[in-house]
C-alpha cells in the first residue's frame, strides 16, 4: 500500500476538505467569481498581480466541507509554479468570458496543460462561461459552449460573479465531482 493510501485510511486526505484551481486567460472574471463564492460581494476593478488561496466552510449535501480555491489570476505562465497548481488541485474551474472568443479559444490550452501534468481524462473539471450579465455583448454561443463541453466529457455552466447568477452552483458542481471522484477511489482501496 503506497503513502496515498495510508493517507486516505488515516483521514489525512480528508473527504471533506476539496482543492480547486481556476484557470483562464486575464479578465475573464476569475477573481471575481472566486470573491463573489467566498464573500458574497463583486469586485469590479480587481486587478489581482499574484495567485491567492482561499477557504471557505460550506454545507455540500448535508455535509459540511472545506473548500480552498486558488486563483491563479496574474500567473497565466506554463512554468513550473503553475504546473505545480496543477499537480496539487484536485479539480478545475476552467473560465472564459461569453463576450471575449480569444478567451474561449484559451480554455483548450489550459486543458492541455491540465491533462498534461494530471495525466488523467477524468480529472473532475468544470467549463465557466463568465459575463452571464452582458449577454448583448456575447461573442461565444451557448452551443459552442456546450459543444466543447461535450468533446472534453465535462461540464458547463454559465455564470456572471455581478449578479451571482450561477457562481455558487459553477463550484458546487465542482466539489461534487470532486467527492464523487474520492469516493471512487476510497472504494478503490478495498478491492
Amino acid at each position: 500500500m503506497d503513502v496515498d493510501n495510508l493517507n486516505y485510511l488515516n483521514g489525512e486526505n480528508s473527504m471533506d476538505f476539496h482543492k480547486v484551481v481556476m484557470v483562464g486567460i486575464g479578465g475573464v472574471g476569475k477573481s471575481a467569481l472566486t470573491l463573489q463564492f467566498i464573500y458574497e460581494e463583486f469586485v469590479e476593478n480587481y486587478e489581482p498581480n499574484n495567485a491567492e488561496n482561499y477557504r471557505k466552510k460550506v454545507v455540500l449535501d448535508g455535509e459540511e466541507v472545506q473548500i480552498n480555491v486558488l486563483d491563479t489570476a496574474g500567473q497565466q505562465d506554463y512554468g513550473a509554479v503553475q504546473d505545480n497548481y496543477f499537480r496539487n488541485s484536485e479539480g478545475f474551474l476552467c473560465v472564459f468570458s461569453i463576450t471575449d472568443l480569444d478567451s474561449f479559444e484559451a480554455t483548450a490550452d489550459f486543458r492541455e496543460q491540465i491533462l498534461k501534468v494530471k495525466e488523467d481524462e477524468n480529472v473532475p473539471f468544470l467549463l465557466v462561461g463568465n459575463k452571464l450579465d452582458l449577454e448583448d455583448e456575447r461573442q461565444v454561443s451557448v452551443e459552442a459552449a456546450k459543444n466543447r463541453a461535450y468533446q472534453w466529457n465535462v461540464n458547463y455552466v454559465e455564470t456572471s460573479a455581478k449578479t451571482k447568477a450561477h457562481v455558487d452552483k459553477a463550484f458546487f458542481d465542482l466539489m461534487r465531482e470532486i467527492k464523487a471522484r474520492k469516493m471512487k477511489e476510497k472504494l478503490e482501496l478495498f478491492e
